[in-house]
């Protein structure tokens, strides 16, 4: 098994071997601290890696769940979503894929109008062939609803497929043993199926990795854009290609793919004060970096005189960073241990709305109260639009969700969330009207599962994620067909 990055050309590829780029996470919309500029590098950094695939001549592009960040991405987000996606299509490249925490509604879901156009493929309990290949499905699940799965697949025998395949894989959003965080039993998985998968390809933990589980390769290929401050190793991606000569998880190999050279550069900096050292000493070691339109993310430890966050993150910027970040560990340091940062005040946010548990209904509200793109002005009005909508035609929206533990172990992993502030979901209730109040009081209360994302920090927000993301809604694989037309009225 080899992890190391090789160079692909598509003059080199062996005639037997199936090879598909293993991506996922890729947070397309994410407005990470509020920048603009940080929205861009994430619809870019999925942009690199279909170019990537199209210069590889990959046989499928397989992701693995939290396309997008919300389950409402803005239109210059659909439409360079759908600009690559044809540009796979327009190279014969498919986009197979699966739906993660912070994309998924209730009903239908933007990659089932992407497959409807043509443009991607939706796995799930059927086989979808590539070569001699066989992909199969698993949407983010929450914890609480995984006792009710069968993992019950089509064989390849009981398919439309012509020829019986080399090789059966499983892609799959969540986060599974025996990798950080986890709260999916990947043997479970493997012992339940009906199919005997030679590899899971996985997403929701923003970290890329490899184990072997009962002889299967598992693997993370990692987020391409770092959602979160916790995330400091580079991005990137998995190439996995697929032996016909090899048929078995023998015949698989995995190799990494690094997206250094073109995501945006992040520097990492840890002050360690001395007695009597203070702010001068904290910007001599900020000084020290490439700070040219770079993310900055200040760390102040040891001992040393008391130091202004601000005066920092000013100093930085003037030196020409796109954004600075300053947390002093040494006022987190207490007896109780208690831990606050300042750089990621958004994956706070989301943390805490996760604990909340809010229904769909409520988390809509919040996203609305919370989103740079409405105009306090329209606040009002697009809230009032918003739940009268959901009260005609989706009331289960405003059920209360399930209870799902899951949350609150994921946020502390390096996969997707972050948002804007605590009290959103309150003033989100405020801004309706009073015909609306009871309805969103009843939301607001609710127990239940709200999930990047990540950052959810975690999927469902089920991941490894202290990233900086916002919290999903419950997942259900069901198809509304009103849903997917309100998608492509909005397209």
């Amino acid at each position: 098994m080899a992890v190391a990055e090789p160079i692909y050309h598509p003059g080199n590829k062996n005639p037997a071997m199936t090879r598909v780029l293993h991506t996922g996470d890729t947070h397309i919309g994410y407005q990470q601290y509020h920048s603009p500029e940080r929205r861009a590098d994430f619809l870019a950094a999925f942009e690199q890696v279909v170019d990537d695939a199209v210069e590889m001549d990959v046989d499928a592009v397989v992701h693995a769940g939290d396309l997008f960040h919300d389950r409402r991405p803005d239109l210059p987000d659909l439409m360079g979503t759908l600009s690559a996606l044809r540009d796979l299509n327009a190279a014969d490249i498919p986009f197979l894929a699966v739906v993660g925490n912070h994309e998924s509604t209730r009903g239908g879901q933007w990659l089932d109008l992407f497959e409807r156009l043509g443009l991607a493929t939706r796995l799930g309990d059927d086989p979808v062939a590539v070569d001699a290949v066989a992909f199969y499905g698993l949407d983010h699940v929450p914890e609480s609803r995984r006792d009710d799965l069968d993992y019950d697949y089509t064989l390849p025998a009981d398919s439309d497929l012509d020829t019986e395949p080399t090789h059966s894989v499983l892609v799959g959003h969540g986060l599974f043993t025996p990798f950080a965080h986890a709260n999916w039993e990947t043997e479970t998985v493997l012992e339940e199926s009906t199919v005997e998968f030679d590899a899971v390809l996985l997403g929701d933990n923003h970290a890329p990795g490899i184990e072997r589980v009962d002889d299967v390769w598992v693997t993370y290929c990692g987020s391409t854009e770092r959602a979160s401050a916790s995330e400091e190793d580079d991005r990137g991606y998995n190439v996995v290609g697929f032996d016909a000569d090899d048929p078995g998880p023998a015949g698989v190999d995995i190799r990494r793919r690094s997206l250094s050279d073109v995501t945006r550069e992040f520097g990492f900096v840890t002050a360690d004060l001395e007695p009597g050292e203070g702010a001068d000493r904290v910007r001599e070691k900020v000084g020290q970096h490439d700070l040219d339109d770079a993310v900055v993310i200040v760390e102040i430890t040891g001992d040393g005189e008391p130091v202004t966050p601000g005066g920092i993150e000013s100093f930085a910027l003037d030196n020409g960073a796109l954004i600075a970040r300053v947390t002093d560990r040494r006022e987190i340091e207490t007896e109780t241990e208690l831990s606050v940062s300042f750089a990621d005040p958004d994956a706070a946010v989301d943390e805490r709305i996760e604990e909340v548990g809010l229904s769909e209904a409520a988390l809509d509200i919040d996203e609305a109260v919370r989103s740079p793109d409405i105009a306090d002005s329209n606040l009002r009005e697009t809230v009032k639009s918003r739940l009268k909508d959901q009260i005609e035609n989706d009331p289960a929206a405003l059920a209360p969700p399930e209870s799902d533990d899951s949350d609150a172990s994921e946020s502390a992993a390096e996969s997707d969330s972050e948002s804007d502030d605590t009290t959103a979901s309150d003033a989100a209730a405020d801004a309706a009207d009073d015909d609306a109040d009871d309805t969103a009081d009843t939301a607001d209360t609710a127990d239940g599962e709200t999930a990047p994302d990540d950052t959810a920090t975690a999927d469902s927000t089920d991941d490894e994620d202290t990233t900086d993301d916002e919290s999903t809604a419950d997942d259900e694989g069901d198809t509304v067909e009103g849903e997917l037309s309100t998608m492509e009225d909005f397209l």
